[in-house]
């Protein structure tokens, strides 16, 4: 007998892994035996091998469910929609909330028309956290959507790996541990009272899913997006070799002291149950614990830092630190990433044009989403109690802002603009303000509580 070639032998290994992978339909294409429906009361039907639901005016969200639960799985569908709505598919979620309350919530891969927020597979966390992975991340990828067609679409979950596609192509790339297993259903997204959008459609149709050994056939050929993570105070493999280094271990005050201080304070922050928490003490600046700043110098990096607040809270983060410039009452001088309770706290009141509100750069420029087209609201802030994610990226004398993934402020220091909107600022009087080549980094105590966690910094 001859010898087989090392391509035929390929070929056999890759039927053979193939046909080893066992999809389940999870429609049958005639009726939705194993699916029911939750909370609201738009309607489905089946035609035609299709799941087909209608929007509805005056009813929330709708959900077709399936009745089994699903943890590691690897899910495929196709998917069409009427143009001006918005849908999705969810998956690890729940009929009920921690607190009781009956409502459908957990991750969703979201479907939209390619508007003005062109974030169709996208990751969602419906009645929870908001947007985990906006498309903001990667709008390279978003024309591989063709809205008002047909779309395939892949989901990959895996352990704390959730990944999307659309057309073979990845779009989120995210990891989360917060959820590991739940039911899959088809969203029927509310449309409040409009009448122009009642009765449009959105179809489903080979809807099957593969859970036996999935991290075995998970995508591995194609160019992945950007890596979003939400590990607490842990850092992924991915961005280990990317370099990141976590600037606070989630446990002890290593790398960080007090600004006017040789060690950290002893009063005025706590650290407990991964948690760094500036304590309230009257709302006054730096006058209780006061603010820590990084031991380490930083020139170019990128830091991101997520920061929950209570209401009326104001706090900030800080780059290109020097403590020794100030040495009076207030705070350590320094470019300012504003952190505030935009509602409650007068200080969003004041300034210029909103150059005091949360994600700007304080008393200088305004954060405002709306000019770098990734959103079609101004800020995405997700509110008072719920966490929020700054991310500051520096390159020479190039400074963005984003604000829960999304970009809301640029601008070059040194140039004869920034020097101009110094000096109609607070920051006049100091000399060359904000040009320094290095500075340290600093986490601001103005005397109301906000907690931060998973602090890292990528060096550039």
């Amino acid at each position: 007998m001859k010898r087989l070639t090392a391509s035929i032998l390929f070929a056999m290994a890759t039927v053979l892994t193939l046909y080893a992978q066992e999809w389940v339909d999870l429609f049958n294409g005639k009726n939705l035996k194993g699916w029911h429906k939750l909370d609201g009361a738009a309607e489905y039907r089946v035609e035609n091998g299709e799941v087909i639901g209608i929007s509805k005016t005056g009813t929330p969200n709708t959900f077709m469910a399936t009745k089994k639960l699903y943890g590691n799985f690897i899910l495929e569908y196709e998917m069409k929609m009427d143009r001006g709505l918005n849908s999705g598919v969810q998956f690890r979620s729940a009929a009920t909330q921690a607190d009781g309350t009956e409502r459908v919530n957990g991750y969703q891969v979201e479907c939209d028309d390619h508007g003005d927020r062109p974030w169709a597979g996208g990751i969602y966390e419906e009645a929870g956290r908001g947007w985990l992975y906006p498309m903001s991340y990667h709008m390279e990828v978003v024309d591989a959507n063709k809205a008002g067609a047909w779309n395939q679409i892949r989901v990959e979950a895996v352990g704390n790996i959730i990944r999307t596609f659309i057309n073979g192509v990845n779009f989120a790339n995210l990891v989360d541990d917060k959820r590991t297993e739940g039911f899959i259903a088809l969203q029927v997204h509310g449309i409040g009272d409009d009448e122009a959008l009642d009765g449009k459609e959105i179809r489903w149709k080979n809807i099957r899913i593969l859970t036996d050994d999935p991290a075995r056939y998970m995508v591995g050929d194609t160019e992945l997006s950007q890596e979003v993570s939400y590990l607490d105070n842990e850092l992924t493999p991915v961005q280990k070799k990317e370099g990141w280094k976590l600037l606070w271990d989630g446990r002890t005050s290593e790398g960080w002291r007090g600004a006017r201080l040789e060690s950290f304070p002893q009063k005025g922050w706590n650290m407990e149950n991964g948690l760094l928490t500036v304590e309230s003490s009257g709302g006054a600046e730096s006058a209780h614990g006061g603010d820590i700043v990084s031991i380490k110098k930083y020139g170019n990096f990128i830091l991101e830092v997520d920061f929950r607040i209570t209401k009326g809270a104001n706090s900030g983060i800080k780059y290109f630190v020097d403590p020794d410039l100030n040495t009076g009452e207030g705070s350590a001088i320094g470019c300012e990433y504003q952190i505030l309770d935009d509602d409650n706290h007068p200080d969003a009141r004041e300034g210029v044009d909103g150059n005091r509100t949360v994600a700007s750069l304080y008393d200088l420029i305004r954060a405002d989403a709306l000019f770098f087209g990734q959103d079609n609201i101004p800020k995405r802030f997700n509110g008072v109690g719920n966490w929020n994610r700054a991310k500051i990226v520096v390159k020479d004398s190039y400074v963005a802002h984003y604000l829960n993934g999304i970009k809301v402020l640029e601008y070059e220091r040194g140039t004869q603009m920034w020097k101009a909107l110094v000096a109609y600022s607070k920051y006049a009087d100091w000399p060359a303000f904000g040009e320094a080549e290095t500075g340290h980094i600093l986490l601001q105590d103005h005397g109301d509580e906000v907690s931060f966690k998973n602090i890292r910094i990528l060096e550039l």
